[in-house]
């Protein structure tokens, strides 16, 4: 997956109980509100999964709501995200197996999709615990396995915030690790 660093900005609100005339509870307050924003957004399409904020470049003057008293600040930080691309090569930990295929987890991404199509020489065995198994690489995919695969396509799933995708094992060193 690719990591990437970007500058962002966006609205920071903190609330009347976090303020103090010294400013330092209020950077704190202010990093602290972002961190939590960052972690409720989980993704976007443009940007990938957020992964970390690494830096607070810029914090505006803030504006007071009628309303609430809650302060608004504008702010610029940097952010590392992740973003899957078509085309690359994963690991990924198998999460569950049906007849049609196996539903893998990478990192961030939880709704990655192998298709029994897609996996070269692997037959499903209904057993207590359902697995793929390859007789001529003496291999298995089972519930825990770890598999490397590559991504066949990428959907951004606004609802879930977050991507799903097709992965295959067609091509050299892919399958069970």
């Amino acid at each position: 997956m690719v990591f990437l660093e970007v500058e962002m900005q966006g609205n920071v609100v903190v609330h009347p109980d976090q303020l103090d005339s010294k400013g330092l509870l209020l950077r704190k307050g202010i990093i602290l509100r972002l961190l939590e924003d960052i972690a409720c957004r989980k993704a976007s399409q443009e940007h990938g999964y957020y992964i970390a904020v690494t830096a607070l470049n810029s914090v505006a003057e803030g504006r007071v709501q009628e309303l609430t008293g809650d302060v608004v600040f504008p702010v610029s930080f940097n952010c590392i995200t992740l973003k899957p691309s078509k085309g690359e090569i994963l690991l990924g930990t198998v999460d569950k197996v049906l007849r049609h295929g196996i539903f893998l987890k990478s990192g961030p991404i939880e709704n990655i999709f192998l298709s029994e199509k897609k996996m070269e020489d692997y037959k499903f065995v209904m057993s207590e615990e359902p697995k793929f198994i390859n007789d001529r690489q003496n291999s298995r995919m089972e519930n825990g396995s770890r598999v490397r695969f590559k991504v066949l396509g990428i959907k951004w799933m606004e609802w879930d915030r977050g991507f799903q995708m097709l992965a295959t094992l067609t091509g050299d060193f892919l399958g069970p690790i």
